[in-house]
């Protein structure tokens, strides 16, 4: 009886080790949650920028070499400014002639001018009063054949010119009494912005005649030499960035379920593998493509996979671009799933 007895023990102990080797607990459903372990395969994303001016020049100065530790807005490079100073000043004296201008027709006539039309027209008004008196004698002298024919008429149109100067005296007095117009007043505003924008661009174009850091990098290439001339499209340094490191790998679509933005994970090299660093899920891609031979994973070649980009929080001298790393996550399952 006790033998039977132990073999039904064993018999027991056998069964359980079995099941609990074949995960059948989990199965079951007895352990409400499940931790797993699953491994992607990618590599350290090559991010690298151009750096160039948005002038055209001679590269007067160089400030870093191919190696070189860069921060964010340090100077890299000058142009010489020369030509680009020379055009700041040109838009200066222009913006100033303008601005003058335009505050002349703002202001409209000075009380000295209206003053001077005024007795201008106070002038015409009195050689007006002679012409006429001098009419009114012609014209009483002439049928008593004191003055001839002719010297009335000379008489008649010089009070006719007389009248038509005090006219035009008049209306230039109301003219700069009623001060600019606003269409003039209107069109020399337009000018004056015209050439403050003009201003601004020159003043911009001597600002890039400076090459700044955009980030924190490293210098990769050194691509020109001080004398060089050099047009917009041509590029002047090659620098790497550093931060943030973002490493790209692929899902299968199996998988997908698995993980989220934001989600944890565990990110190793293979010097040191021992000593991972830890990431983000930052993007998923929400298209599928064939799996990218640069991909080292043991699955089929030709399933679709969901692109990745995890974010490395505090990375390491040791994570060059390009590097292959490998990707670990941990994820709750509930019911086997």
């Amino acid at each position: 009886m006790k033998r039977i007895l132990s073999l039904v023990i064993l018999l027991l102990v056998v069964v359980g080790a079995a099941a609990w080797w074949y995960g059948l607990p989990e199965k079951l459903g007895w352990w409400p949650e499940a931790r797993h372990e699953f491994v992607l395969y990618g590599n350290v994303d090559i991010r690298q920028v151009s750096l160039g001016f948005r002038v055209s020049g001679r590269l007067a100065e160089l400030h870093a070499d191919e190696g070189d530790v860069i921060k964010t807005g340090t100077v890299l490079a000058n142009l010489d400014p020369a030509p680009y100073e020379f055009a700041v000043r040109s838009s200066e004296a222009n913006v100033a002639a303008l601005q003058a201008t335009f505050d002349k027709l703002k202001a409209g006539p000075r009380p000295t001018e209206i003053a001077q039309a005024r007795a201008a027209y106070d002038e015409s008004l009195a050689d007006l009063a002679n012409a006429n008196l001098a009419y009114d004698r012609a014209r009483q002298l002439r049928p008593q054949g004191t003055i001839s024919e002719a010297s009335l008429d000379q008489a008649t149109a010089a009070r006719a010119m007389a009248a038509a100067r005090a006219d035009s005296a008049n209306e230039a007095l109301k003219l700069l009494q009623e001060g600019s117009r606003v269409e003039d007043i209107a069109a020399a505003d337009a000018q004056l912005k015209a050439a403050q924008a003009t201003l601004a661009a020159a003043r911009t174009s001597l600002d890039d005649t400076e090459l700044h850091a955009p980030n924190d990098g490293v210098i990769l290439s050194r691509v020109r030499e001080n004398g060089a001339i050099v047009s917009p499209a041509d590029t002047v340094f090659v620098l790497s960035l550093t931060e943030p490191v973002w490493v790209r790998s692929y899902v299968a679509e199996p998988n997908l379920g698995r993980i989220h933005p934001g989600m944890k994970v565990s990110v190793a090299s293979d010097t040191p593998p021992d000593k991972p660093y830890e990431g983000t899920i930052g993007f998923i891609s929400p298209v599928a493509e064939f799996t990218p031979k640069s991909v080292e994973t043991p699955e089929l070649r030709t399933d679709l996979v969901y692109r990745l980009r995890i974010v490395i929080d505090r990375p390491g001298p040791d994570l060059r671009q390009g590097m292959p790393v490998t990707v670990r996550f941990a994820t709750l399952t509930a019911s086997g799933q």
